[in-house]
Formats: structure tokens, sequence, C-alpha cells
């Protein structure tokens, strides 16, 4: 893991056209060549070559698709035992603003969603708060759980059952936990965000979470692919890191990706500043760098690979994000706000599709997993999970159009 500031110099136009026509030829991107055009995109003529090989590589694996998932957003509990630097999601018991959700209003908000056509439910949570504080322990025992991971496994069958198909997001969560999630769940996923070491010293982002420890973070990916679930990753761009310790993410994402084919999509998020946290004065990354690694990040993974920016964390640059090499928007909720994000609104559904149509390509509407593994990695899924998925979804994998979402 790179520890130490980017010392790569930035090449020439040239260069770079020939850096990114290696990578787009062999559907792989060297560490040398990912440290010299992440040390260049800030010069136009380094990113433009970028920008126009992802996308040619997006085309060849991909086409003209664009997908998103239709989702509802279920923050099961704001309470987390961690503090970075950049986040407002996490609450303390004491704070007016700290929720846990009863399974009524999971059941609740799974309704709506179902009446909203949505499929996806997209648990997102603090990370093990019950290790941090006693009264949330206490609350959880009255309901017969030790844990947050167990009080989630209700959770999720109560959306399932309820015609939803679960996407969790819930943190560090040990194999036996996935485990018991399994059979609810279409999907889970962590951000891996970055294998830098540096940023969990004091003074930078990760210094007072301790389950931001990188090496903690691979070790669940592994054993996500030991456990054939399909996978959700990604780098969180802009909180600290320099050229090389994005690049790294990169690669180590793409290992695990490669040692068990269960990493079904690479998220590149750009942080953002928010009012009354640690990193309120930090300086988020223009919208053309974060392009930039948006195409980095694609020839690094691939033609084949999933690759996704969050819309409504760059809602003006569409367009140049198109560009880049992404071929998903991730999910997209018409009855929840972004519960991590909640100053950037989501897109309308249908400004989204005319965007990415008058761009040349074409909106489709996935379910929390992808058609290459639905339709033939069916050893990814639970049986009832499978069955339940396929029921939503056409002939080729993407989710059926007007689908009528009935509970199982």
């Amino acid at each position: 893991m790179s520890q130490s500031s980017s010392s790569h110099s930035a090449p020439t136009r040239t260069e770079a056209e020939r850096l990114v026509a290696e990578a787009v030829d062999t559907g792989r991107l060297s560490r040398v060549a990912g440290e010299r055009l992440g040390a260049g995109l800030v010069d136009e003529r380094v990113r433009e070559p970028v920008l126009e090989g992802a996308f040619e590589s997006k085309r060849r694996g991909k086409g003209v698709r664009v997908s998103v998932s239709k989702n509802v957003f279920i923050p099961l509990t704001n309470l987390c035992r961690d503090r970075c630097g950049y986040c407002t999601f996490a609450k303390t018991p004491d704070d007016p603003a700290a929720k846990t959700w009863s399974l009524d209003e999971v059941a609740d908000a799974a309704r709506g969603a179902r009446r909203a056509g949505c499929i996806e439910a997209l648990f997102c949570l603090g990370d093990k708060p019950e290790k941090a504080y006693r009264s949330y322990r206490d609350w959880l025992a009255a309901r017969g759980h030790s844990t947050t991971a167990e009080y989630l496994v209700e959770g999720c069958r109560v959306a399932f059952e309820l015609g939803m198909l679960p996407h969790t997001n819930a943190g560090i969560l040990s194999a036996r936990q996935m485990e018991a999630l399994r059979p609810w769940n279409a999907s889970m996923g962590l951000m891996l965000e970055t294998t830098s070491t540096r940023l969990r010293g004091k003074g930078h982002a990760h210094h007072v979470a301790p389950d931001k420890e990188p090496e903690i973070r691979l070790r669940m990916h592994r054993e996500a692919g030991e456990l054939k679930i399909p996978f959700t990753s990604g780098l969180l761009l802009g909180i600290g890191e320099n050229v090389s310790e994005r690049v790294d993410t990169l690669l180590a994402i793409r290992d695990v990706a490669d040692a068990y084919g269960h990493i079904q999509e690479v998220i590149v998020q750009p942080f953002h500043a928010k009012p009354a946290t640690p990193m309120h004065g930090a300086e988020s990354l223009s919208d053309a760098l974060v392009a930039g690694w948006v195409a980095l990040a694609r020839l690094a993974m691939g033609p084949e690979a999933n690759v996704q920016a969050p819309p409504n964390l760059a809602p003006e640059v569409l367009e140049l994000l198109l560009r880049s090499g992404l071929n998903d928007w991730g999910g997209v909720s018409p009855v929840t706000v972004d519960f991590i994000n909640p100053e950037a609104p989501w897109p309308e559904l249908a400004e989204l599709r005319r965007r990415t149509e008058a761009a040349g390509q074409r909106l489709v509407e996935r379910l929390p997993v992808y058609p290459e593994d639905l339709l033939h990695r069916k050893d990814f899924f639970d049986p009832q999970v499978h069955a339940a998925a396929l029921r939503l979804a056409d002939g080729e994998g993407w989710a059926r159009s007007g689908v009528q979402v009935e509970a199982a």
C-alpha cells in the first residue's frame, strides 16, 4: 500500500495517448501508467486522451447502455462507532437526529417503494454502534439481538418478503454475518474508499474510525468472494489521499476481482465538504478531475467491469461523466433522499434518461445485481433470492419494464 506522496511526473500528450492506447488494447492499466496519467489529469492535454480511451473501453465492453437501479434508501440506524472527518450521517444516541428504524417502519418503506415501482431496498447503516453505546446495546437486547448485524437480518427479511431485493451496505461484517444475510440479499457492498493507512493517522480523515483500517476492509472483500456474494466496492476521492494511493486503491479492488470474480461494480465517489465536520474547509476535486478518475477506474478495471459515478454528486456535468467510461449511475430513488449526502438531491429519472440519451447512450433499469451475474452465476445467490430476482428480470437480465412487484 502506498504511503507517500506521488513522485511521478505527468506525461506529455503523446506519451499519454500511448499509455491509454496500451490500456485500452490490453484491458489493463499498470501501476506506473496509472500514476503517471493520474499525475497529469490536471492538464487537459492528458485528461482528454484518458477520457477518450475510457469511453472506447466502455464502448467495447458495454456498448451504449448505461444502467440505473430504482431504489428505496433504508438507513436502518445512523448510530456509528466511527468518526470519519467528512461524515454527517453518523450520530450519537444523545443527538436529536439519532434514529434506528423499527421493523414496522422498514415494512412501510418497502410497501411505499413497491407502489413507486422500486425493486432495490438499499440498507445503509452505521458501523457496530453496539460496541460504543450501552443504551443501544440495551435497545437491541430488548428485541432479542446482541448485534446490529442480527437486527439487520430481520430488516432485510421484512423487505424481501414484501417483494423487494435488498442490497446491504452495513460497514464491516464478518463472514458469518454475511452468510446470515445471504438468504435475504441480492448483493452486498463496502466501499474500500482508500488503501492509505496514512489517513488513519492523527489529523487525517480516518483517525477516529477503526473500521476504516484498509486491511480489515480488504479482508471483508475477500470473505465476500469466498462466499460468492455479488459485491460492490469503490474509491472515495478527495479525503486527503494522493495520486499513488488512489491508483493503489483501484488496483487493490482489481486484485480482489481477479481472485474471486464477485466485484459487481466499482463506484468512484467524490468527497464534498460538509458543514460541522472536521473537514468542513477541505477543497473538493474539480468536476474535471472527478471525471478523469472515473476514466482511470475504467482503464484500470477493464472493458467488462461495471463502473459507477453517482449523478447527484455532480449534477451539472452528467454529460462529462458520460464521456468518462462509466456504465452505471447507481441507485436513484423516487421515494427517499440520499441519507449519506442529503444536501444532494437525486435527479428525476426522466431527466436522467433525457440527458443520458441526448449524449448518445441508452438508459436501462437494472436490479441490485447485473445481468451477467444473475443469468450466468447462479451459485452467487441463495436459491430463493435468485428465483425472486429472475421473476423481476427480463430475458436479458435487466429489470422487467412495468413490472408489478409482488410480495413473496
